[in-house]
């Protein structure tokens, strides 16, 4: 009874002392011998057997810990070795927009690869070709959503991409996303519009990924190729002439759609056929291509006929039900319509150049045409931004040209406030009843600031955003009748012509001499 008292003891002892080893890798020798020790006297025969046991399992057990101990010394000196290269590699492009918070782990090498490729295509290139074509992205959609039923004798639709100079991997990665969350029954056909992009990777090996997709889907994947650059308006015309489904999704081809992304469009079209919608864009950042929410808001535009985000209207918000479609005045470049009643209405102004102003265009011709535009909450697309765009260093010109285009087709009397917020004609500058002096053109929206005229105390007036006028706290308010001086309401001082030592005039400001001004453009507050 003592001796299996004694035997049960001893082994415990001995896994006890064994678990130990492994946490702290000590042991105390000395008293695993006393055991044995008291053992031994106990039984003499039992005890030797028992105490030549213990010996083999104490071998095993230093042989064990000796081991642990080598391992966890190569894991810490390869850790250190780890850092110290990590810490060695330099960074070569410390001021590039890439690699503000993205890249530390990379070397040299793959650093010069992944800028090069970013001053490119303006986005993360060398992360997307290292990706998933099939990558999970988050459900970002207002929780009702997943709640939705639709019919299911829904229109087919055609998804038309449109590219220029696009990465290969990005193409890709949209088009298996179409494939793989549309289901079959209602995806007609992807149509993919090259606006004569230069880039080889989109010749043979798209071709390749294409024949690919064939296998499983013969057919369904087509392309259509420009012969020259003809822009944005001519390529979404391309596709939408070369779909055959009953609805029409005209996308740039940097996206990736999110799961039940059709659904709701196509049941929402099959109800008001003269609807043209949205879906809800979530922000693909450009340099590590994580996915950020954007919440449900309208395509708003401002006199210069820039788009931006804006509030739905008030009845909207008091539905308490974010998965609703609001309405908006224009679309963001992304549209889903009804492929026959788009050509009802004239499509797109086939005159538009380049990029810029063509969404505000067909919001006005929507709305004056018997439609109307919705955002749809339930429809979610992730768009890739660009640090920059593939079209022209400088798209302002094209911009402002699409934008004259639009007010002299569609705005009547109302284009003047496009020509003033453009600053046609050029150097007008507007008084405004509360006594600011505007310079340059009209910025129409409460985000923006116009640049205001300030008396800084010195001969030279200033020209500040107004709102950073105010906030400092600068002379900015000016009286003035027509016929008479422009006089600073706090410093007395007038606004007045003078020559200067190069015989040329120059605008200054000084001690009242008498000139008097006539402003034709005067600003009233409604």
């Amino acid at each position: 009874m003592r001796l299996g008292y004694l035997r049960s003891l001893a082994l415990l002892l001995v896994t006890v002392i064994g678990l130990l080893s492994f946490t702290s890798i000590r042991w105390d020798i000395h008293s695993h011998r006393e055991i044995l020790k008291q053992v031994h006297q106990n039984d003499s025969h039992r005890g030797q057997e028992m105490l030549k046991k213990l010996q083999d399992i104490e071998v095993h057990i230093e042989k064990l810990v000796k081991a642990i101990n080598t391992r966890i010394s190569l894991e810490e000196r390869q850790d250190l070795k780890v850092k110290k290269e990590r810490k060695v590699v330099k960074k070569l492009y410390p001021n590039s927009a890439l690699f503000r918070n993205w890249g530390d782990e990379l070397s040299e090498e793959e650093q010069k690869e992944a800028e090069g490729l970013f001053q490119t295509y303006g986005y993360n290139v060398f992360l997307s070709d290292r990706l998933p074509l099939n990558r999970e992205i988050p459900d970002t959609r207002p929780p009702k959503c997943s709640k939705h039923q639709y019919p299911h004798n829904l229109p087919s639709i055609s998804v038309v991409l449109i590219y220029l100079d696009e990465a290969l991997s990005i193409i890709k990665r949209a088009i298996r996303s179409i494939i793989d969350k549309t289901p079959q029954r209602l995806l007609k056909d992807i149509i993919l519009v090259d606006d004569h992009s230069s880039n080889e990777d989109l010749k043979e090996k798209l071709d390749d990924y294409i024949n690919l997709i064939h296998e499983e889907r013969p057919g369904l994947v087509k392309k259509v190729r420009h012969s020259e650059q003809l822009g944005l308006t001519q390529a979404r015309l391309s596709g939408w002439r070369e779909a055959v489904g009953d609805v029409v999704a005209i996308l740039d081809a940097h996206i990736e759609v999110h799961v039940e992304w059709a659904e709701p469009l196509l049941a929402r079209i099959k109800e008001d056929r003269t609807l043209v919608l949205t879906p809800v864009f979530d922000n693909v950042r450009y340099d590590d291509l994580t996915v950020m929410n954007y919440s449900p808001a309208a395509d708003a535009f401002d006199w210069a006929l820039w788009c931006m985000y804006e509030s739905f209207r008030p009845e909207w918000y008091a539905l308490k039900d974010d998965s609703q479609p609001g309405k908006s005045p224009s679309v963001m470049g992304i549209l889903v319509v009804d492929r026959l009643f788009f050509g009802e209405i004239g499509a797109l102004d086939g005159g538009m150049k380049i990029y810029g102003g063509e969404n505000v265009e067909l919001g006005i011709r929507v709305w004056l045409c018997g439609g109307s535009i919705e955002v749809i909450p339930c429809s979610k697309i992730a768009h890739v931004e660009r640090a920059h765009k593939p079209y022209l260093p400088d798209l302002s010109i094209t911009v402002k040209r699409n934008a004259l285009r639009v007010a002299e087709v569609w705005m009547d009397e109302y284009k003047h406030n496009v020509n003033i917020a453009w600053n046609l004609p050029l150097k007008h500058c507007f008084y405004r009843t509360n006594g600011e002096i505007y310079i340059g053109g009209i910025k129409s929206h409460k985000y923006n600031s116009n640049r205001c005229l300030v008396d800084t105390n010195s001969e030279t007036p200033g020209l500040y955003e107004c709102k950073v006028a105010k906030q400092k706290g600068f002379h900015m308010l000016w009286d003035f009748q027509q016929g008479k001086a422009i006089q600073n309401r706090h410093t007395k001082r007038c606004l007045e012509i003078a020559q200067g030592e190069d015989t040329y005039y120059k605008l200054i400001i000084q001690e009242c001499t008498g000139q008097h001004w006539k402003i034709q453009n005067l600003i009233k507050d409604f």
